[in-house]
């Protein structure tokens, strides 16, 4: 049988509560992570500093690679925290698998949910939007985004904006959610064939799930350089 969420209401209102537990998880993994390794901070950092560092610098070459210099310090930290908020959701669902006889699972990456991905590269467009507004002012951001090089072109301007959205989500939905379906059957594989299949099921799962922790981060790597490059187009004069 396929796998289902826990839901839950609130008045009318339905909630996948697989989801919204491990979006909370996910947060709170980032949070603590970058909590640890930010205390006690030294001038020659070292260990988690070290690591922590990297990745900060990582994320950097990622702003600075899409964004005027003066631009990065402003959204350097946006950029950080959209990495890893993605990586970590993506990684997450490889951790462990937690499903009832009722087959409804409580473990899942979030972002092996289109309603997470889609809501996510929504929420990071009208972001862009209102960094332009707020540098360009309303009349001159839509001048800038909308209208240039010509008027004429403002139709499908409109549209871009819509496919930028359905790309960016579906893109990182449909390669998290391949990896973990890949590993349900290879799961079932041995429900299915027995025991004797287990030695070769263990090396498939595991060079998989290494496969897929690859994936992830690339994935991670992709949507935050997409945004930052959506920003650019918003905060730029073309």
């Amino acid at each position: 049988m396929e796998e289902r969420s826990f839901l839950f209401h609130i008045g009318p209102v339905w909630f996948d509560g697989t989801i919204v537990l491990m979006t909370l998880l996910t947060c709170a993994i980032v949070f603590s992570v970058v909590f640890a390794f930010s205390r006690n901070l030294q001038m020659k950092p070292k260990g988690k500093q070290n690591a922590l560092e990297y990745v900060i610098d990582f994320v950097r070459g990622i702003a600075s690679s899409q964004l005027p210099a003066n631009e990065v310090s402003n959204y350097h930290f946006l950029a950080f925290s959209l990495f890893m908020f993605v990586l970590v959701a993506n990684e997450i669902g490889l951790v462990t698998k937690i499903v009832t006889p009722d087959d409804v699972t409580f473990w899942k990456s979030p972002t092996a949910d289109p309603i997470v991905t889609l809501s996510l590269a929504f929420m990071v467009m009208l972001l862009t939007h209102f960094f332009g507004s707020q540098k360009f002012g309303l009349k001159g951001y839509i001048k800038n985004s909308f209208m240039e090089p010509a008027a004429v072109i403002l139709p499908i301007k409109f549209i871009e904006e819509f496919t930028n959205i359905i790309s960016l989500g579906l893109r990182l939905y449909g390669n998290i959610y391949a990896g973990e379906v890949l590993l349900g059957l290879i799961i079932q594989m041995v429900n299915g064939l027995g025991w004797l299949v287990l030695p070769f099921a263990i090396i498939l799962e595991t060079t998989w799930i290494g496969f897929s922790l690859f994936i992830g981060g690339i994935q991670a790597y992709v949507f935050t350089t997409l945004t930052m490059v959506f920003l650019s187009h918003k905060i730029v004069k073309e």
